[in-house]
Parts: structure tokens; sequence; C-alpha cells
């Protein structure tokens, strides 16, 4: 019988999910032999080169780390690691046919959702975007098309309405060690074979741009607590005002059956900020002005009681 901990693991991944779990399979003693992750980005306004999350980890562990714009220009590279199994998570680039065919295991992709759903991309925000009540990590098989190999175990996770996109992958973090630790010797001794998706349930998701991130209250307001909480903490949603644009990242739907155009400032006082929307309101609760921190509105009130006035449109 073979033991999940004794194989070779060559780990794909870059962001901080795949960061949390590149440390938790470390600590659990699997025996992992390298990073490949994306190369070192900018990051903040001064444009400083910091490490990707995982580089981070694997430095702190002496893990040897493999940085390709490409990765798969370097088959013959990983071919020298002679890894018996790849497992990928967030990793952020296509693998070749001529890679995937390297382990003696295979390569396996945790993926942010409850496969067929929401191949693609950013999955975990569409399941906000679109209200989902649950999501999961699907561990699947790689293959030649994007996301489409046999799944070969779910660990589902219950959506709150209080999620947003922080929390959430903080709950997939936990999910992807699971899954891993649950599954991976049953797919190693060929207990688990795998069921091929229906191409018929198949979604597909698309990148999130800087256009998605505007505040349009011509939209529905269950639409745009949706969307604030998809992408909160980061990047934020956000609406601009007199030139100056606020991010928005925590706000509540308002029963409001009134007459008053989409982006009409309901209430603006000590307790409340609330905007009219196509259906229903926003009441705003933590925002952020630029250069300043995100804050709950009490604060902000305290601090910027004239910015805002009641009738205005936003």
């Amino acid at each position: 019988m073979l033991n999940k901990k004794n194989i070779k693991i060559l780990f794909f991944g870059t962001p901080e999910i795949s960061a949390y779990l590149l440390e938790e399979l470390i600590k659990n003693n699997y025996n992992i032999i390298g990073l490949v992750a994306q190369e070192d980005k900018p990051v903040g306004r001064k444009g400083v080169i910091e490490a990707v999350p995982t580089k981070k980890v694997a430095l702190k562990y002496n893990l040897p780390v493999y940085q390709y714009k490409k990765v798969s220009e370097h088959v013959d590279e990983i071919k020298k690691l002679e890894p018996d199994l790849i497992l990928t998570l967030a990793f952020g680039q296509i693998v070749s046919h001529e890679l995937l065919m390297v382990p003696k295991y295979g390569c396996l992709n945790l993926h942010g959702s409850i496969l067929p759903k929401y191949r693609g991309a950013a999955p975990i925000q569409y399941s906000l975007l679109n209200g989902d009540k649950e999501t999961g990590i699907s561990l699947m098989e790689m293959v030649d098309k994007m996301d489409a190999g046999r799944v070969f175990a779910i660990e589902k996770i219950k959506i709150e309405d209080e999620d947003n996109y922080t929390t959430l992958v903080d709950k997939l973090k936990v999910a992807s060690f699971l899954c891993v630790d649950k599954y991976l010797d049953g797919y190693l001794n060929g207990e688990l074979k795998g069921e091929e998706q229906d191409e018929s349930l198949v979604t597909f998701t698309k990148k999130i741009k800087e256009e998605d991130e505007v505040i349009n209250f011509n939209e529905d307001a269950t639409v745009l607590f949706n969307k604030i909480r998809a992408l909160a903490m980061n990047p934020g949603a956000h609406f601009i005002f007199n030139d100056v644009k606020y991010k928005v990242f925590k706000t509540s739907v308002v029963k409001d059956n009134s007459d008053k155009k989409p982006g009409t400032i309901i209430s603006y006082d000590k307790k409340n900020f609330i905007v009219k929307c196509k259906n229903d309101a926003l009441k705003i609760e933590i925002l952020q002005k630029p250069g300043k921190k995100a804050m709950d509105y009490n604060d902000f009130y305290n601090g910027n009681a004239k910015t805002f006035e009641i009738n205005q449109i936003i």
C-alpha cells in the first residue's frame, strides 16, 4: 500500500491560499521535494519586488524554489527532480501535456469550487457573486483541458451571509488540506476511480477586471451586496463621488419600495448610511477613503459628517 507521506510531491502554487496548504503539508510531514511558483512581482505603490506567498513558506523550511515565466518550457528540469506526484493549487499557469506526463502518479489539482461548476480563474468570487450557499474544494485530475479532469473528492463548506472573499478563502484553505489528507491515499492506491464531469452542467468564470469593481446603484441591492462581499477585502468594490473613490467592504440590504432614483442617499447620519438601488437599498457598514484604513461607518461618519447629504445622488 502506498503512503501519501512517502511519495515525492512537487507542489505548484502561488498565492496565500496555496501558501497555507504548502505549510500544512510540510508541517504534517508530507515529502514535498520542491515548490514551483509564479515569478515575484512588484507590490504596493512603490513597486517593491516581493516574494510570492508560497516562496516565503518554502524559504522558511529550506525547500527548493523554482520560478518560471512559462513552466512548460522547463519540463526537462522538472523531470530531473523525479516527482512521484505533482499537486497544484492556484498556480496560475497552463500546464502542458508533456509536463502532465512526468510524475508516475499523475498530476492533481485542487480547485476552489464544486466542479463542474465554476471552471476557470475566479471560482471563489463567483460563488459569492451568485449568492451561493455552499462551495468547496475539488480534488481533480489535471488534463489538457482547463479544469475538465475526473473529480476524485470534494470537501464542501457552507457560505454564510457574513462571508466575503477573505473569509471564504480562509475556509477553503482549511478545506484544501483536509481534502488532501483524507483522500490522497485512496487516490494513490486506486481506491478512488474518480467521476467524469457532466459537461452539460459546466459553467465558467472569467478573471475579475477593474471595471467589475465599480458599484452601480442602478443594480438591485442584493446583486450589489453579493458583489461587494465577493471583492472584500481585496481589491474592494467602489463608487466615485466628487472625484473621490470610496471602497466599500461590507453592506446589508434594506427593504425600500420608494420611487427614488437609484444612487439617491436616503440616510446619512450618526446611525446609517443608506443608498437607494434599483430595487431596495444598501446600508453601507464598512468603507474606506483613499489613503486611509478601512473603517466601520460610525468611525467614518465621525470624521466625515459633511461628506454626503441626504438626497444627493451617487
